[in-house]
């Protein structure tokens, strides 16, 4: 599948600093290159940056299946169509899980690897009131706040309701509809089981950005982390949560930094 992307020039305030390499994004479910602006224009200060819209998300394709191995294809596809060599991937979530699968079975294509709060094995797909929110017949809507009070019914959460509101869209007509695949994402339902089932190792040079009050961690996932990923660093920042790129953006973005600046010293 053909991918949509943003692309963030290299623009170092430093005009004798010289670019890592190229640096792709990958967002997690129900997100959209939409948002890593401010991550992304942070990290154009090393490298010319790709945020891409994962399939059935964003401005990217539809389609009715709905996996990581399938998500790793379209990486691959659009890596070879632009011609990308030895890029540092940075996933979050499922687009961490794309990331890992990847690097795991395209061995040494990958520069450096970053991970924002999700581990190498199966996750259960506790989505159903996102969903439910996301599925009401949105014709009669006349604002977004029309919109969020009837989504409120579903997730109490204002912080993840308007995140999913970053994919709602209104038509020129005025009328109002999903950029994302709800119902294709709603029958992939298994779509976080059993990607790691397998005996691969990495040794990729890998940072992991962990929240530290994040639900997606268990202390449990630090060995199966190093079980797979023998060159890794594991960072915890503190408070944070599953989105800590955003509710921790000035801690998340001096460790991203300061580990990047380290490596290609």
């Amino acid at each position: 599948m053909k991918l949509t992307y943003k692309v963030y020039p290299f623009q170092s305030s430093d005009p004798k600093k010289k670019s890592i390499g190229d640096i792709v994004i990958l967002h997690g479910l129900f997100g959209s290159s939409k948002n890593w602006v401010t991550v992304a224009r942070f990290l154009s200060e090393f490298g010319q940056v790709y945020a891409i819209d994962q399939r059935n998300h964003g401005d990217s394709p539809h389609s009715d299946e709905h996996s990581i191995p399938l998500m790793a294809d379209d990486l691959e596809t659009f890596l070879n169509d632009l011609k990308i060599q030895n890029p540092i991937l940075l996933g979050h979530s499922m687009g961490g899980l794309v990331a890992m699968y990847f690097d795991l079975m395209h061995p040494g294509i990958l520069s450096r690897l970053i991970i924002q709060d999700i581990a190498p094995r199966s996750y259960p797909f506790a989505y159903d009131n996102e969903i439910l929110s996301m599925s009401f017949p949105l014709s009669g809507f006349n604002t977004r706040t029309e919109i969020d009070t009837e989504m409120a019914k579903y997730v109490k959460d204002t912080f993840i309701r308007q995140f999913l509101q970053m994919s709602l869209e209104r038509k020129e007509d005025g009328s109002y509809h999903w950029k994302l695949n709800v119902e294709g994402i709603n029958h992939a339902r298994r779509v976080f089981d059993d990607v790691f089932s397998f005996d691969r190792i990495s040794n990729t040079r890998t940072l992991f950005l962990l929240g530290g009050n994040s639900e997606f961690i268990k202390e449990s996932d630090l060995s199966i982390m190093d079980r797979f990923f023998k060159n890794n660093v594991k960072v915890k920042i503190e408070g944070g949560g599953h989105y800590i790129h955003f509710t921790h953006q000035k801690v998340f973005l001096e460790e991203l930094g300061n580990w990047l600046q380290n490596e290609f010293v």
